[in-house]
């Protein structure tokens, strides 16, 4: 999942994604399951033009919130197969939602096609803030158990799994303040309600000088931060993020999933909108369609999984 590695495939997923003749047959609804503005609006909003330039028809966005995501993932498989919707899909939100109760679909119920980027959990904390660095904070939460407090978006979110992940890796005990939501979680850290934020590397780019990132979850550092150490670099074994794809109803035939993860893939090697994804603070990744999306999403289940079950988070 490094940044950057399509090189010469990119040419080829291009090609491929021009050559399926049979799809588009017009304009694709993308619905996403979230109100509009959130990083899933944005990215989705990133490649609209793309689309257009490869196929000549429209990426049409709606949206479908409610839940977390759970009411538009309920009714995917009860949408048209033919290609002509294609949905969001988010992680962990698809793996422990159904995890944790009743929301009216299962995981394997999601037939996802491509995931194409994620955006990395960080510690950000206010630019006056006296945790100069990771191990600042560190020695402060091991003298003072559960005293250092972060926001972060809500329980079970991508946010939440890390800040478990991470006192566990510490030996540190941290109190997590669960928000309906990043801009939320950003707003309480401005204002000085807590300690620090457990937020992506989005923020850290959104918020600019008003904000500094202790590390990033992420196997080699971000291109728009390189003076932010990874969490590997410093010792810790995390690299975790909100991850971000395209699924089809389960209804769909092989050659719509795979003409789908083409075309997705195709946007992804465009190295302009690469750049933008990147210049946004989003990390790029390019699992398509078959044994590598099989692969990754059993890894990712076992993780958010083991994680929610040792947090109390499930049974």
């Amino acid at each position: 999942m490094k940044l950057m590695t399509l090189a010469a495939a990119a040419f080829g997923l291009i090609a491929g994604a021009a050559a399926a003749q049979d799809w588009p047959q017009g304009d694709v609804q993308y619905i996403i399951p979230f109100g509009p503005g959130g990083e899933s609006d944005i990215t989705a909003r990133l490649q609209q033009p793309y689309f257009k330039e490869l196929y000549g028809k429209e990426l049409v966005i709606s949206y479908q919130p409610g839940g977390g995501g759970a009411v538009g993932w309920s009714q995917l498989n009860t949408m048209p197969g033919d290609g002509s919707v294609i949905m969001g899909v988010n992680l962990p939100h698809i793996i422990l939602q159904p995890a944790r109760g009743n929301v009216g679909y299962q995981t394997d119920d999601i037939t996802a096609v491509y995931m194409f980027h994620f955006t990395p959990d960080a510690i950000v904390v206010n630019a006056d803030s006296p945790y100069q660095t990771l191990e600042d904070l560190v020695a402060d939460a091991k003298a003072n158990p559960g005293r250092v407090t972060f926001s972060g978006s809500g329980k079970g979110s991508a946010n939440h799994l890390a800040q478990l992940l991470f006192d566990e890796m510490a030996g540190i005990q941290t109190t997590y303040v669960a928000f309906g939501g990043t801009g939320e979680a950003v707003t309480a850290l401005l204002g000085n309600q807590v300690s620090a934020e457990w937020g992506y590397t989005t923020v850290g780019k959104a918020q600019g000088d008003q904000v500094r990132m202790l590390a990033v979850a992420m196997e080699e550092r971000h291109p728009a931060f390189p003076d932010v150490p990874t969490f590997r670099e410093l010792g810790y074994d995390l690299v975790s993020g909100a991850y971000r794809g395209v699924a089809v109803p389960k209804s769909a035939p092989e050659e719509v999933r795979k003409a789908v993860s083409d075309a997705i893939g195709a946007i992804n090697a465009n190295p302009e909108f690469r750049q933008r994804m990147l210049d946004g603070g989003f990390a790029l990744i390019d699992i398509p369609y078959g044994e590598a999306m099989d692969a990754f999403m059993a890894e990712r289940k076992t993780t958010y999984l083991n994680a929610a079950q040792r947090a109390g988070l499930i049974q």
